[in-house]
């Protein structure tokens, strides 16, 4: 069943942590997306885009323990309205308020009421269905600040701990989000990975369990591991897999060149198919773009791939091109990486990078002469194997 306005969406960044020099950084600020929605959002709809990916950023919203304002959230709401844009919020994409890290122990307390607080916020002020994301990336995250000192905690040989306190929180937020918007949609995201053998120092045994590992999150939220948490299937709703050049590398080796057809990596459509045939839930692809030259033949590359994806039965529901508007770096904010389909030109003017978009219409176009019959394919699919 189609669930998006369409197929392809565009996400904006809206990390808010702490960066390693302990500076509180906002990209919803930085890249001026906060001031220049209606802007932003004029320019995805002549592209055809009309499905988003935004964060309310949880620093922002909640500068006092318990107290909320959601009025910047409130104008990029009118100007989704405005557009006919559908949206999707990350509720904490990556940062949290100043006085809390995933181990403090009222930090689920404190992000289930902040879910209590958009929920009946978002229900109050429109109709829209909540397509919501509590927390993003909890098992990069964990890794992140847990064991590479990347963010608050600021920690090592942590990482499973701080995974185990944010899915904790995911799911007392999960069920929050329900009890005051029953239908809302929970989108649980997680990065897709593959760890390849080292043929010098090989232990498949390990690289196995990695790759394993890399589901830890979903299987926690989902009540299959940690069931003392309180998991349960019907949280995993729809599943969304981010996925950049770097995601596949050999252990204790290189990161694979993506475009070297003699590198021996896993093509994306079957990472794809393992991870449906896992969960058999819909999925989408949540995060995904290069830089520089190669974006617009890295669109060309992650497109094939998902559509022969949909042709092998999965139920994908649509591709993110994030971010669609440039960025800076996280521990430098004078470093821009020219990732967007626009990058910025004289007081954050959107300057659109030619190859990337005409490459992007091509993709849109195909998808959307594709998609109904992927749909019927992957209905006569989920009937084979029913019967």
């Amino acid at each position: 069943m189609k669930q998006f306005n369409t197929f392809f969406m565009g996400g904006f960044e809206c990390a808010d942590h702490i960066n390693r020099s302990g500076t509180r950084i906002n990209l919803l600020h930085e890249t001026a997306h906060s001031e220049k929605v209606y802007t932003d959002y004029a320019l995805l709809v002549q592209a055809g885009i009309k499905t988003v990916r935004e964060g309310i950023c949880w620093s922002d919203v909640e500068t006092i323990p318990y107290a909320y304002d959601f009025t910047e959230v409130r104008r990029r709401i009118d100007a989704a309205n405005y557009f006919g844009i559908q949206q999707i919020w990350d509720l904490c994409h990556f940062g949290y308020p100043d006085d809390l890290i995933p181990t403090h122990p009222l930090f689920a307390d404190r992000f289930s009421t902040l879910c209590l607080a958009f929920a009946t916020f978002f229900k109050a002020y429109t109709d829209n269905t909540l397509y919501v994301i509590p927390i993003n990336e909890i098992s990069f995250l964990s890794w992140h600040s847990g064991d590479m000192r990347g963010t608050v905690p600021f920690a090592v040989n942590s990482g499973f701990d701080i995974k185990y306190h944010l899915c904790k929180a995911a799911i007392k937020g999960i069920e929050t989000l329900k009890k005051v918007i029953p239908d809302c949609r929970i989108l649980t995201i997680e990065p897709l990975i593959r760890i390849h053998d080292n043929v010098f120092c090989p232990d498949a045994e390990r690289v196995h369990q990695m790759n394993e590992d890399q589901y830890q999150a979903m299987d926690i939220i989902g009540g299959y591991m940690c069931p003392e948490l309180g998991g349960d299937p019907s949280y995993l709703d729809i599943l969304g897999f981010n996925y950049y050049y770097n995601n596949q590398w050999v252990h204790y080796g290189p990161t694979l060149v993506w475009d070297d057809e003699n590198e021996p990596g896993t093509k994306l459509s079957t990472l794809l198919d393992m991870a449906y045939r896992r969960y058999q839930r819909p999925i989408v692809l949540s995060e995904t773009g290069h830089f520089g030259e190669d974006r617009a033949k890295w669109m060309r590359y992650i497109t094939d791939e998902c559509k022969q994806a949909l042709f092998n039965g999965v139920e994908l529901e649509g591709i993110c091109i994030y971010p669609v508007i440039d960025r800076p770096d996280w521990d430098d904010l004078s470093y821009y990486s020219n990732c967007g389909i626009w990058d910025f030109g004289h007081g954050k003017e959107r300057v659109v990078h030619e190859p990337y978009y005409a490459m992007v219409q091509t993709c849109i176009a195909e998808i959307e002469n594709l998609v109904p019959m992927f749909d019927i394919h992957v209905s006569q699919n989920l009937m084979r194997a029913i019967s």
